[in-house]
């Protein structure tokens, strides 16, 4: 058995998240009451009661899906005595989903990494105005047709870029709204079955988030980071890498560059992973696997009786 531990992104967000797992286990609950006493906000709180209009904000459901993640690997550790560790090949999370694979593999403290995330989901929240920038999803069509769409949609004034290469048929397109609504007129004509309009705040992973770059370079500078411990597959190679020094370079240059979602399935099946646990809220990235990996066995980890599984078959 070879496993890869990956860890969810923005969007896997739901109000009461952690409660089933706050009233079962302490351990859960001290890593609840850890983000929230870094934060200085009672966002244990938000994640379980809602409302769900303020736990999606960037600057909230970012530390609250590590928060929820990093209490399944408390509670595996503590619980169970299962030391991931020990256990994982390989650590890799989905954008935001980074920071908590990097925070699993001892590079960051849990304080630290809810501050960053926080930091982080502002940076990102206030690097473009409200309306100017956004994104879309791209059905059917390769990474490669769609970056002919989106040189097709880009010009002078319009940025347009691939943001999330998620699988083989679904990218997601990043940019000023006039290039993004251009794509959804357009993308038929490039041969894809589907482009719609997510419904995010700014335009993520894309050259116009230089400004929370900027910001998270100087962030970085106030954390003290470690080796990782498992090695983590960045989203910007789609290759592990060890050294917190180069951890935290890609972390900054990943803010505007597009997340290799793809490729990095690729790389876990090329290293004859077995099994792709998918920890925390959700289960999309599972879902991901399961469609892209038919040989891969992948499932998500946010149950009591998912954890209880998973720690039975470790």
């Amino acid at each position: 058995m070879k496993y890869a531990f990956v860890f969810p992104g923005q969007g896997s967000q739901f109000v009461g998240m952690g409660k089933e797992l706050a009233d079962n286990f302490a351990s859960a609950k001290e890593v609840f009451q850890e983000v929230n006493d870094a934060l200085e906000q009672d966002l244990f709180k938000l994640m379980t009661n809602g409302p769900d209009t303020e736990l999606t904000m960037t600057a909230n459901a970012q530390p609250a899906l590590m928060a929820f993640s990093m209490a399944v690997v408390r509670v595996l550790e503590k619980e169970f005595g299962i030391n991931l560790r020990e256990k994982a090949s390989f650590v890799a999370g989905h954008s935001l989903g980074e920071y908590s694979a990097a925070c699993a593999a001892g590079v960051f403290s849990l304080t630290d990494t809810a501050k960053l995330l926080r930091i982080r989901g502002e940076a990102m929240q206030n690097a473009v105005p409200f309306g100017v920038g956004g994104m879309a999803a791209v059905l059917g069509l390769s990474y490669h047709d769609v970056g002919a769409l989106a040189e097709a949609c880009a010009g002078d004034k319009d940025i347009c870029v691939a943001a999330n290469d998620n699988s083989e048929g679904q990218v997601v397109l990043s940019g000023t709204m006039g290039a993004i609504n251009r794509a959804v007129e357009i993308a038929s004509e490039f041969g894809a079955r589907k482009c719609v309009k997510l419904a995010v705040s700014a335009p993520f992973h894309s050259p116009m988030m230089k400004p929370a770059a900027e910001v998270m370079a100087r962030a970085f500078m106030e954390v003290e980071a470690k080796n990782a411990q498992i090695p983590l597959v960045a989203n910007v190679l789609a290759a592990p890498i060890c050294e917190h020094k180069e951890i935290i370079k890609n972390l900054i240059e990943q803010v505007t560059a597009t997340v290799r979602w793809r490729e990095t399935m690729q790389f876990f099946q090329n290293e004859n992973v077995t099994d792709i646990a998918e920890l925390g809220a959700g289960k999309v990235l599972s879902g991901i696997a399961k469609r892209s990996l038919k040989e891969i066995n992948s499932f998500s980890v946010g149950s009591v009786a998912e954890i209880e599984e998973l720690a039975n078959n470790l």
